[in-house]
């Protein structure tokens, strides 16, 4: 079985359904369309008086972090909540592990919690495709960033952003920028405007901060600003991941911004109506000028809120693509 085969099959039930969402990699494209039609249709509920759909009432939803994160766990919480799931946050970076217990071992004490869904967030690249092969049946797993390796919900509700303010991805040009050799982010987007028809993706990084290999996802890489920014459609600009370096990949903050920052004379470059995203949070005078983050091309705090929806829809199809297997596995035994 390939690598590709190997990471559809792991993800998606006997029907082609969701069972856990780890990786946006061998993912086809009708299931991320689909589950950005599902996020739009869960957008309205937000702007309701009673934020609340009883899609997952029963149900309860843990959120393990070995890794901290403010925005991806509230956005989960808010998401499992307006669904009527009941909530369980654990951090477990300042608990169980902390104390010398084994990722396998917490996995056992939070299966016996009788959860339904673990959206897992942890510092090791594959820790959540190691615990989806291991965890009980009918128990499904969100990825909510592993290491270098995927942040997969963060890379769809990247592409919300872009498909409700640009449309079609089938003609645009979108620039990734900066800190790609650390960055989780990058790749789901990558693969994700790949796999959704995006015609022109450039990542525009220095040399020390690119994986080997960066060609195999389909881009086009620039080491100038002004040469990787020209008629784009889209800027995704990256956070630089300080903790996640060793060795002197970069001379100072203040070198990287004067060669990569985004700031409102290098956002000309750019269509005049390209849109400003960044996934948070944002080194100002880093990354990104301040003017260039509050101006009227940023859709930084958009992404949030699109955020909430994609998240919504990713509980919410993981659920019912467990229900229908287990539904299939019983029908299977009534024949047998």
């Amino acid at each position: 079985m390939t690598t590709i085969a190997a990471k559809r099959s792991l993800q998606l039930n006997d029907q082609g359904q969701l069972r856990h969402f780890l990786s946006i990699d061998g993912l086809p494209r009708e299931l991320l369309t689909e589950i950005l039609d599902t996020a739009d249709s869960f957008l309205e509920v937000g702007a309701r008086a009673v934020k609340k759909v009883p899609l997952l009432r029963g149900k309860t939803v843990c959120n393990v972090f070995f890794e901290n994160s403010t925005r991806t766990r509230t956005t989960f919480e808010l998401a499992a909540q307006r669904l009527s799931a009941d909530v369980l946050t654990l951090n477990v970076s300042t608990s169980s592990t902390s104390k010398g217990e084994t990722l396998f071992d917490t996995l056992r004490n939070l299966e016996a919690m009788a959860a339904d869904i673990f959206v897992v967030r942890h510092g090791d690249s594959g820790a959540a495709h190691f615990i989806a092969e291991h965890v009980c049946p009918n128990l499904a797993i969100i990825n909510g960033g592993d290491g270098r390796h995927a942040h997969p919900t963060q890379g769809m509700l990247d592409m919300l952003t872009i498909r409700r303010h640009k449309g079609s991805f089938e003609t645009l040009s979108v620039a990734i920028v900066g800190d790609i050799l650390h960055s989780r982010v990058a790749r789901s987007n990558m693969l994700a405007l790949k796999t959704l028809g995006c015609p022109d993706i450039r990542v525009i990084a220095p040399k020390t901060l690119l994986p080997i290999g960066i060609e195999q996802y389909g881009v086009t890489v620039y080491s100038d600003m002004a040469k990787g920014l020209k008629d784009v459609d889209v800027v995704i600009m990256l956070r630089l991941q300080r903790e996640r370096m060793s060795g002197g990949l970069l001379p100072s903050e203040g070198e990287f911004y004067r060669l990569f920052g985004l700031t409102e004379e290098r956002l000309k470059l750019a269509k005049p109506n390209a849109l400003v995203m960044h996934p948070g949070p944002i080194n100002r005078g880093v990354e990104i000028e301040s003017a260039v983050a509050d101006g009227p091309q940023s859709v930084i705090l958009n992404q949030v809120t699109y955020g909430i929806a994609i998240r919504m829809a990713v509980l919410s199809m993981t659920m019912s693509g467990q229900n229908a297997q287990r539904q299939l596995n019983q029908d299977a035994e009534e024949q047998n």
